[in-house]
Formats: structure tokens, C-alpha cells, sequence
């Protein structure tokens, strides 16, 4: 029979007793106990050596059962978690092979938890925050509070093989991030972690989204008599390749696409008016209200070839999410 826990339940007993709380309380409670906890609640359980790794390893060893098979079956790799706290750092493994989830190496402080193909760092208690869904993981790596060393996507694929407990929601869906968050996540972020999440496998899924959704943002007014053509090519892949884009305004709507290549010749296609080439980083800036078009030519951070009127015509159609 499920636990009624609550929050004083784990200030109050120790490690032991943490760890039966937890074995014995239905997943969507346990979620909503963090959940509902205040920063502060959280800090102090946290800083607790005993009551932290209790249920840190309680909730990881119970992250099968958030698992959505599917996904789970199609991933293989082992994700190193190291999650920080007053007392130091403390790494975990999950390993993800054959449809099968679990958790290694728990309780190991400060020392090497065996070979990981990726590793994700957070704080301790922002981890507690993400697991119960209070916050959205891909936005906490773009705003610099999560950090990921090595394959990228497969981080993001582990995220995405968990649901939020209790919801349908999967635990990293980036197609679910808020523009007008990521703005304001991006307002304080040092132009080298831009760079870094730009060169990483979080490139594509970031640069596909930002295009996805650039039609919504369409000043209607603005764009009914407007008709151009205007091709990005982003620079900073860590392959040395470019991304390219192309976004057409026409009948007071807007078209994305992403393109494979230029033309056989190496050109870029004649029946667009204007080519924007700039690294993806200051592209992400821009897409989220931190560059300004003009100022980005005026800097050579925006290269036009083309007609320069055309490029900036469709910066001013659309109307870019502004942090507030």
C-alpha cells in the first residue's frame, strides 16, 4: 500500500528510514512532495549528507518506472550524472541497454563512477527539481545551470525516454520550450557557453526549433505587403560544415526549410533577394532578442550578400520573444 508522504517525513528520520519512505510511496506523490518544497526546504535536505544520497539513489533507482519503453528500447549508453551539494560532488551511472534502466555506483563520493559515454552536472537540488518536472531541463542547459560533457544527444535522448510522473509530459521535449523563457534564460549567458551548446549535438534540435516556429512570430501588419527571399548560413559547427536555412515572406505568411547544400556550383540560390552568414551562436542571440539586426551588420557579426534592405525588412516583420 502507497505512503501519504510528505516533506517532514524525510527531515525526520534517517537515512534508513528515507529510503523505506520512499520504496513505499507511489511515484506521483513523491514527485509532488518535491515539487511543492521551497527553494530553501530543499537546499537544507540537501545539505544533509545522509537524507541526500537517501533520496538521490531512492529517486534514480526508481527511474525505470518512469521510462517509456519505446524510447527506452531504442537507446544503449551510459549517462554520468554528478550532481554538486555542500559537501562536495557525488556521481552516478545510468546505464540504458537492452530495454533495461538502471542505476550503478550511487553511493560513491567524490571518485570516478566507472566509464560514461556522457556526462550531465547540475546542483543537487536543481536535479530534485527537474526529476519532479518543475523545470525544463533543456532550458537549464541553455541558460547554463546544467552542464554536459561529451555526446550531447544522447543526453537529450535519455531525457526523452522519461515522463513527468503523474502527467504525459516527457521529462526533455524541446519542441515544448517557451521562446519567451529561453529569452530570458539567454539574457545573462556568457557568449562562450552560447558557443559551447552551439557546437554540441543540442545544435541541430535548437536551429530546427528556432525555424519550426519563426512563422508564429509573424507581425502580421508588417508582413502583409512584404515578399522576399532571405537565406542563413550558420557557421560554428564543430565539423567545420554549415547550416543552411531558408525563410520566404510572401501573402503575408512565412515559410521555413532547412537546405542540404548550396547549389552544384557553390553558390547559393539566385531567387533569393539576400544571404545572412553569422556564427550560430549570434544567430541564437538574435533569434531571442539579444542582437539586434541592424547592430549585428554594423559589428560584421551579420554578413549580407545580397540586398542588405531585404535582410533587414525581414527582421523587421518579425516580431522577436522578448525576455521580460
Amino acid at each position: 500500500m502507497s505512503q501519504q508522504l510528505d516533506l517532514a517525513d524525510l527531515w525526520s528520520t534517517d537515512a534508513g528510514g528515507v529510503t523505506a519512505l520512499l520504496a513505499g510511496t507511489a511515484p506521483t506523490r513523491v514527485v509532488d512532495v518535491l515539487a511543492a518544497a521551497d527553494d530553501a526546504d530543499l537546499a537544507a535536505l540537501v545539505a544533509r549528507p545522509d537524507v541526500r544520497r537517501a533520496v538521490v539513489c531512492g529517486l534514480l533507482d526508481r527511474l525505470h518506472e518512469f521510462a517509456l519503453p519505446g524510447p527506452l528500447a531504442g537507446l544503449d549508453g551510459v549517462l554520468g550524472l554528478h550532481l554538486t551539494h555542500p559537501g562536495g560532488t557525488t556521481r552516478h551511472r545510468l546505464a540504458a541497454h537492452g530495454g533495461r534502466l538502471t542505476h550503478e555506483a550511487g553511493d560513491i563520493e567524490d571518485a570516478a563512477a566507472g566509464e560514461v559515454d556522457v556526462v550531465l552536472a547540475t546542483e543537487a537540488t536543481l536535479f530534485l527539481r527537474l526529476v519532479a518536472g518543475a523545470r525544463n531541463a533543456g532550458l537549464e542547459y541553455l541558460a547554463g545551470r546544467v552542464d554536459i560533457v561529451g555526446d550531447a544527444a544522447l543526453a537529450l535522448a535519455f531525457g526523452g525516454i522519461f515522463r513527468v510522473p503523474g502527467t504525459d509530459d516527457v521529462a526533455v521535449d524541446p519542441t515544448t520550450l517557451d521562446p519567451v523563457e529561453v529569452a530570458a534564460a539567454l539574457a545573462a549567458v556568457a557568449p562562450a557557453h552560447l558557443r559551447s551548446v552551439m557546437a554540441s549535438g543540442f545544435r541541430p534540435v535548437v536551429l530546427d526549433e528556432i525555424f519550426r516556429r519563426l512563422p508564429e512570430h509573424l507581425d502580421d501588419r508588417k508582413a502583409a505587403r512584404a515578399r522576399l527571399c532571405v537565406g542563413f548560413r550558420l557557421l560554428g559547427r564543430p565539423d567545420g560544415g554549415v547550416d543552411r536555412y531558408l525563410v520566404r515572406v510572401a501573402g503575408g505568411a512565412a515559410t521555413t526549410e532547412r537546405v542540404e547544400s548550396s547549389g552544384a556550383d557553390g553558390r547559393e540560390g539566385a531567387d533569393r533577394d539576400a544571404t545572412i552568414t553569422c556564427d550560430a551562436a549570434d544567430f541564437l542571440r538574435l533569434a531571442t532578442g539579444h542582437l539586434s539586426a541592424v547592430s549585428g551588420v554594423l559589428r560584421g557579426q551579420l554578413k549580407v550578400r545580397g540586398d542588405k534592405g531585404k535582410a533587414l525588412q525581414l527582421a523587421s516583420v518579425l516580431a522577436i520573444p522578448q525576455a521580460p
